[in-house]
């Protein structure tokens, strides 16, 4: 049986045009910040929550410009899909990694991917970035 999980993520661009990118502790993949939805919360409200918890970073909704729905296979958990809200901002300042992160990584889309991308940011989020104006 496949399981699905609804998540909120962000794309966050530093001054330079790179897009963070997070691995969570014990995983092989690099995503997008953000994480799962609570029960009744909305995408917004647990896109704030989770870069509050990973990053100690507070943007408002209106700092967050939607991307839009993707869905893909999860990166780290076996016969489970991911149905993503996905957001665009600026960064408005450097982050370090907090709760369960255990490392940032920044990527230049504009160079080769590196094989350990999530297949939901190379499959579905990077094409769909590539069609828009940079912030």
């Amino acid at each position: 049986m496949i399981t699905t999980l609804h998540i909120a993520a962000a794309c966050l661009f530093d001054e330079r045009g790179r897009l963070l990118l997070v691995r969570k502790r014990n995983t092989r993949f690099f995503m997008l910040p953000g994480g799962k939805r609570e029960a009744g919360e909305d995408a917004l409200s647990a896109l704030e929550r989770e870069l509050l918890e990973e990053l100690e970073l507070q943007l408002g909704a209106d700092a967050l410009q939607p991307l839009g729905q993707f869905q893909a296979p999860a990166a780290n958990e076996a016969d489970t899909w991911v149905q993503a809200d996905i957001y665009r901002a600026a960064l408005p300042h450097t982050v370090q990694p907090a709760a369960e992160l255990e490392e940032l990584r920044w990527l230049d889309t504009n160079q080769p991917l590196p094989d350990d991308l999530a297949p939901l940011l190379r499959e579905q989020v990077l094409p769909a970035l590539q069609r828009l104006p940079s912030l």
